[in-house]
């Protein structure tokens, strides 16, 4: 980072600039490379988690795509994407066919075309390693917020779940790690080519310095824990006794649904254990217990069987209960709430899931969809969208609320911390991903926002993987899929802010500009020669 002199790299490290149309022979080699590139990317992924490898993505994109046109690097950009989306996200269609699957794993393939066309038209910028660092985290922007409010699942800092560069989420949040991530990999791409080209000792030494800059960006990151919080749950505030349940369901797949008060005896029965092991002298007395989502697909509110089956678990407990219920209403919708359920007073707060999943949760154009798939009509009703964000007060501890793929929005998240959350729990249900990496992918993400924010995450699922997760990342507790399981934790409620939570969204946006900024110094010029040509 501050080992290269600006331009120094630059000018001694560019290669010879390859004619204006590429050889057929180049094209081979740099496909291959790309399609490497998105695969060395996907083992950085949970399950295989192998972090180190992370870096070596953006590296094999940025090589291939160098010193080529756009539209070579948009093609090489979706090779790198298709390579990477494919197997990461087949979990989505393991119920419900690959048409779904293959539509979503394109859709997000087609940012990366976006990206290598832009690291492409960059590539012969000086500094050009840190402008196709940048673009990673522009990409990851565009992909986060459209269409349909996006969908940032596989970002680059979502692999970081162990080593140094998960300590840059306390500073800027999951884009940092992104972009600390595809740096070392741009700045290992750079010192590749003038060690390669290096005829003469101004090349070689540019070569040295890349590398020892990719050797900085993790140390960095390395002594950039040093002052941050560790593995404990209980220092840092007053604690409260959580119990987390993990009541499982009968079996994988969407036929969960069709046996909901299954699922919901599920969760009675390993409380009411618990109970038992409380006044055995077992486990602790909880001061709050958290359900998953989809803990109750029976709305309580009009079905007074499953109020009086809730009602007896929290009774039983003496502790209130966040429950996570499909509501009917308002209107035609229905609403994925999360309920604090008092022993005494029954319901009481709650929160209703601000970002349902579209196609999933809800279907927006359901007749032009359904042109493509019927898989579209499982979704009978459509969820809506809640307004208020979701900090709960119960049993003393004022607990920060998202449910299941909302944990990978940085703006849902943040809102309950500012809000006052001394806490994040994570409501989720992944039995319709069966025995699949999406619990391992989805538990990465609540890793990666404890260090954010330093708290505490609690992550609750209906059939796993349910978790505690210490404020540096590291899991205190965690289950297993389709086995029930209980955990009793203390957890300290804590007011502390981060630089990342301080920050706000500010970091991905001067990455972004940083990005957007390089690629249009290179556009700008082209547009106006052009407009020049055409007058002439």
């Amino acid at each position: 980072m501050g080992s290269v002199a600006p331009g120094t790299l630059e000018r001694s490290a560019e290669q010879p600039r390859p004619a204006a149309r590429p050889g057929r022979r180049a094209w081979p080699w740099r496909t291959l490379l790309a399609a490497a590139g998105g695969l060395l990317l996907l083992l950085a992924f949970p399950g295989p988690a192998v972090w180190v490898l992370a870096p070596l993505g953006p590296a094999a994109l940025a090589l291939a795509v160098r010193g080529q046109r756009a539209r070579s690097g948009a093609w090489l950009g979706l090779v790198c994407g298709l390579a990477f989306f494919v197997p990461l996200l087949s979990w989505s269609g393991i119920y419900v066919g690959s048409f779904p699957w293959l539509a979503l794993a394109t859709s997000q393939a087609l940012s990366f075309a976006l990206l290598g066309a832009a690291t492409a038209a960059t590539s012969r910028l000086p500094l050009w390693p840190l402008w196709a660092a940048a673009l990673w985290v522009a990409q990851e922007v565009l992909r986060g917020r459209v269409p349909l409010g996006g969908f940032p699942w596989g970002r680059l800092g979502l692999s970081q779940t162990e080593g140094p560069f998960l300590s840059y989420a306390a500073y800027g949040g999951v884009p940092l790690v992104g972009f600390a991530v595809a740096l070392t990999g741009t700045l290992l791409a750079a010192a590749v080519l003038a060690l390669v080209h290096g005829r003469d000792r101004s090349r070689r030494r540019a070569g040295v310095l890349a590398a020892a800059g990719a050797l900085a960006v993790p140390l960095l990151g390395g002594l950039a824990w040093l002052p941050l919080p560790g593995p404990s749950l209980t220092e840092g505030g007053p604690t409260r006794t959580v119990a987390v349940i993990q009541g499982d369901v009968p079996q994988p797949g969407l036929e969960f649904n069709e046996r909901r008060r299954a699922v919901l005896d599920n969760h009675v029965t390993r409380t009411v254990e618990l109970t038992e092991a409380v006044a055995a002298g077992e486990r602790a007395q909880p001061d709050l217990v958290i359900w998953p989502e989809n803990s109750s697909d029976i709305d309580p509110y009009v079905n007074e069987d499953a109020a009086r089956a809730i009602s007896r678990a929290a009774t039983a407990i003496d502790a209130p209960i966040l429950v996570g219920a499909v509501v009917d209403g308002p209107g035609r919708f229905i609403s994925n709430t999360g309920i604090v359920w008092d022993p005494a007073d029954g319901p009481g707060d709650t929160y209703v899931k601000r970002h349902p999943v579209p196609l999933a949760e809800y279907v927006p154009a359901r007749d032009f969809f359904r042109l493509f798939s019927d898989k579209v009509d499982l979704v009978r009703r459509d969820f809506v969208h809640g307004t208020g964000v979701g900090v709960l007060e119960m049993g003393g501890a004022q607990v920060g609320d998202v449910i299941c793929f909302e944990v990978v929005y940085d703006g849902l998240v943040r809102d309950v911390v500012r809000a006052g959350a001394g806490m994040i729990v994570v409501q989720t249900n992944n039995a319709t991903f069966g025995y699949t990496d999406e619990s391992e992918q989805q538990l990465a993400a609540s890793r990666l926002r404890a260090v954010e924010f330093g708290r505490t995450v609690v992550v609750a699922a209906t059939s796993g993987i349910s978790a505690v997760v210490a404020p540096d990342g590291s899991l205190a507790a965690r289950s297993e899929l389709f086995e029930p399981a209980v955990f009793v934790e203390d957890v300290a409620q804590r007011d502390s802010t981060t630089v990342a939570e301080r920050l706000g969204a500010a970091p991905e946006w001067v990455l972004t500009a940083l990005g957007a900024g390089a690629l249009l110094t290179v556009v700008v010029p082209g547009v106006r020669r052009r407009a020049r040509r055409s007058a002439a």
